[in-house]
């Protein structure tokens, strides 16, 4: 388990409760009332980390603090799980029962699945809070090998990519001629 991939389930979750108070606001398939447009609009406000808000988002997050408490319980839900994955170790562990106990009540569909999502892979999410290691390198590693891939389209041979891997992944900078 990685830190990336569980707040981006809490991410997925929060998402998913705006879009259904999107679709209710609504109120069918076209409709589109003062509400809906407020919370169509509001998507980056929740996605971003508190921090990074400009003053447009955190005028929206406010708004709907203080009109869509559903809404706003989603966001907190997310935030808090956010700084769990911070607090790390067995005090992350315990602030990660409590978060269950709370979002296996709240009420939002999307937030009761996750807490059983997360309960189903405790163990690794331990595993993950007690190490505080990511695998954030390995991913980059392969989305690198992944472009490679694709610029490679054309070459010969197969180890023609293999030595361009080699070359940008491993670090290496081998003396180029006509340089001293």
């Amino acid at each position: 388990m990685d830190p990336y991939h569980l707040i981006a389930w809490a991410t997925s979750a929060l998402d998913r409760v705006r879009q259904q108070l999107w679709n209710t606001a609504r109120g069918g398939v076209g409709g589109r009332t003062d509400t809906s447009v407020r919370l169509k609009g509001a998507r980056w406000a929740l996605w971003k980390n508190p921090d990074r808000l400009s003053e447009r988002q955190q005028h929206t997050l406010a708004a709907i603090q203080a009109t869509n408490r559903p809404l706003y319980r989603a966001y907190l839900l997310k935030e808090q799980l956010r700084q769990i994955v911070a607090v790390k170790g067995s005090h992350g562990k315990l602030l990660l029962q409590a978060w269950l106990r709370w979002a296996s009540r709240c009420r939002l569909d999307p937030f009761v699945k996750l807490a059983r999502t997360i309960r189903a892979h405790l163990t690794a999410i331990h595993n993950m809070l007690d190490s505080a290691l990511s695998n954030a390198l390995i991913e980059a590693n392969n989305t690198q090998l992944r472009l490679l891939t694709r610029q490679a389209f054309g070459y010969h041979s197969a180890e023609a990519l293999i030595a361009m891997a080699t070359l940008k992944r491993s670090g290496l900078c081998p003396p180029l001629p006509g340089r001293s």
